[in-house]
């Protein structure tokens, strides 16, 4: 759910509409193709209390949860992929997604560095791990994976996909689909 704090202190909670839409269109258990995904902590473990949906707690590679944060909580997006926090995210939630960067960071000139052990941490905290976000144009791309020097040319995306998924990843976002 995106900016659940936000809509909560201006009276429109997301959580009850979500898992009621869920529950009408008859995808409201552990075996729907549907994850509920938030940047945020607090309304995932709210969520795991009302539903067997699988739930994501997405990071980032910088900074922390707006919940956390709006509560004075000091804990950071890097805490929650630590072992320890990837034990508690697990308490709430069966997924992680952690942005690209976070997995296999890139160097000053834009290439591929050595995996980080966030997805080895996930698993042995029992969690799955989907990475985000994937595009085909070079200029999102890596360096060891563009095709010439215009950003808007399509480069070698299966191949930083075969970086990811020899690291590991479960699962990806992507804006095309046909690519991933």
């Amino acid at each position: 759910t995106k900016h659940p704090t936000y809509f909560r202190s201006i009276g429109l909670p997301l959580e009850r509409p979500l898992l009621r839409e869920l529950r009408r269109h008859r995808l409201d258990s552990a075996r729907s193709k549907v994850i509920i995904q938030s940047f945020e902590t607090s309304n995932l473990r709210a969520l795991s209390r009302r539903t067997r949906v699988p739930l994501a707690q997405l990071t980032s590679a910088s900074g922390a949860p707006y919940d956390l944060v709006a509560q004075g909580d000091p804990r950071t997006y890097a805490d929650l992929m630590s072992p320890a926090g990837l034990r508690r995210v697990a308490s709430y939630a069966s997924w992680l997604g952690p942005e690209k960067n976070s997995v296999i960071p890139r160097d000053a000139a834009g290439f591929l560095t050595a995996p980080t052990n966030v997805v080895r941490d996930a698993h042995r905290a029992g969690l799955k791990v989907t990475v985000y976000t994937f595009r085909d144009e070079n200029q999102f791309l890596p360096a060891d994976f563009r095709d010439g020097t215009d950003p808007r040319t399509k480069g070698d995306v299966f191949g930083e996909l075969r970086a990811f998924f020899e690291a590991g990843v479960d699962g990806v976002f992507a804006d095309y689909p046909d690519s991933a």
